[in-house]
């Protein structure tokens, strides 16, 4: 079926966690998407011990690995069954991702070109039917 990746280097990810806001999780209203504080007294700015951590630089990705998914794989988009013709030469460094707005007789026809040319599909068996599948 499809290949493995040609770079099998490990993807290391310093932080899992999300950084969420400050005090976010004290009140309903507050999203919990991350918004430096600017207070003058404020703890987490002044980086204290014990407090909320702040995302800085350092806990960025390895650039060769940087968005890599699990697989090792470079997402690609793909809409139409010509889009995969770009991926000819790259089937060890990008996998295929189906557009969600492909309809189920395109995607059965994306699904058979890549597998022509050894290209792994993320997202193969979505809107097909459990008859289709087998």
């Amino acid at each position: 079926m499809a290949v493995a990746p040609a770079d099998k280097r490990k993807i290391v990810k310093k932080r899992m966690t999300k950084f969420s806001r400050f005090q976010a999780d004290r009140f309903k209203r507050m999203n919990p998407a991350w918004r430096k504080p600017r207070g003058i007294d404020c703890r987490v700015r002044r980086r204290f011990k014990g407090v909320t951590l702040m995302p800085n630089i350092g806990y960025g990705s390895d650039k060769k690995t940087k968005y890599r998914s699990p697989t090792g794989f470079y997402k690609f988009l793909v809409r139409c069954p010509a889009d995969l013709e770009m991926l000819l030469m790259h089937n060890e460094k990008y996998a295929v991702e189906i557009a969600h707005s492909v309809g189920a007789k395109k995607r059965k026809e994306i699904v058979k070109r890549a597998d022509e040319l050894r290209l792994q599909v993320t997202n193969r068996f979505a809107r097909m039917r459990a008859e289709e599948n087998e």
